[in-house]
């Protein structure tokens, strides 16, 4: 789920499936522990983290990066006889249930779990464990509104509002994890006889669809680095937190009656080499140490209780008190159709 700022950098360590850690520690050789973990392309984590659970168990994380989450989800079903690594993390919410029905996952219960991922919990078991919370939400140019003389859209159907023509940029869902939560949001709004309606207008309102969330973000949108046409746009609850001025103001703003709550899981991959191992590393994912950085490192709300989030964030980036979400099996059920039904809609 491609969406991070501060950690482009760290993409490009990620995407040559290198080890992260020391090879020091208590558990002897590093190299023969290793632990391959199977994540989206916006993971990232405090390299003195990884280092320190090397030290503390001997064991060497190695980071395979497989596309956002729909293609993780993806290869890991295609490849759940043999594997592509011991643990993954980033399959969520709107694909959750597809892992699940197809066996990816082993049952594992994690004893830091219980500081707050069991909220989250899905499939009726312990096979995945959330670790953070990212909602998808319309985001504005607070600016580039006004410059324009135009309010704030008070909703979904404003962006329908012919004042609103040609300025609103979304995801392709079928090709975008935050296109696919955009599309279950509307279909939550409206219903599941309303929704096509819905797109109908916004098609002919000119709203303009993009394969990803990185092109939609920092090309399209005049809110961040691209500086864009388009004012409006799809991302998330936390990305004002990554757009203030140097007085602290925020530039952008999330709509937070338009989120739909996508939650992040890991799981031990069944038939995992080295099952024992990637438990420990799904603790870790869960810990409070790793838990503290999730929301500088990935743009996201940690799921553990208690941890506290950037200061900018109170003020810019607040977690959505009443996110919506549909039922994963009712998601599972449906998505290829809806998805379907909506290229027919909106790309003919």
């Amino acid at each position: 789920m491609p969406r991070t700022f501060t950690a482009t950098a760290a993409l490009l360590v990620l995407l040559s499936g290198c080890s992260l850690g020391g090879s020091g520690g208590s558990g002897g050789d590093a190299a023969a522990r290793e632990v391959t973990l199977v994540t989206h392309d916006s993971f990232a984590a405090k390299q003195e983290t990884l280092d320190a659970f090397t030290a503390r168990t001997g064991i060497t994380v190695k980071l395979l990066a497989s596309g956002d989450a729909g293609e993780l989800t993806n290869k890991l079903v295609l490849t759940k006889g043999d594997p592509i690594g011991d643990v993954a993390f980033g399959v969520d919410s709107t694909f959750a249930s597809r892992a699940l029905d197809e066996g990816v996952f082993e049952e594992y219960a994690s004893p830091e779990a219980n500081s707050g991922a069991q909220r989250y919990a899905v499939g009726g078991g312990t096979r995945l464990h959330a670790v953070d919370v990212g909602d998808v939400c319309v985001n504005v140019d607070v600016a580039g509104l006004a410059e324009r003389g135009l309010p704030e859209p008070a909703g979904y159907e404003d962006l329908a509002d012919p004042k609103y023509k040609d300025l609103l940029v979304v995801e392709d869902p079928a090709t975008s994890s935050p296109g696919l939560a955009f599309l279950l949001g509307t279909i939550g709004k409206f219903g599941e006889n309303g929704w096509q309606d819905y797109w109908t207008r916004l098609r002919a309102n000119g709203v303009k669809v993009v394969s990803g969330w990185e092109e939609a973000y920092t090309q399209d949108f005049s809110g961040s680095s691209g500086k864009g046409p388009r004012p409006v746009v799809v991302s998330y609850a936390s990305s004002p937190s990554a757009e203030l001025a140097e007085d602290g103001t925020p530039r952008t703003k999330a709509l937070l009656g338009t989120c739909y709550r996508q939650v992040e899981y890991a799981g031990v991959l069944a038939g995992a080499k080295n099952a024992a191992d990637a438990r420990q590393v799904v603790d870790l994912l869960l810990s409070e140490s790793f838990q503290a950085d999730v929301a500088e490192q990935m743009y996201v709300y940690p799921s553990r209780e208690g941890v506290a989030l950037p200061e900018s964030w109170t003020r810019a980036a607040p977690l959505p008190e009443q996110a919506a979400t549909l039922p994963a099996e009712q998601v599972q059920a449906n998505r290829e159709q809806w998805v379907q039904q909506w290229r027919t809609l909106v790309q003919g």
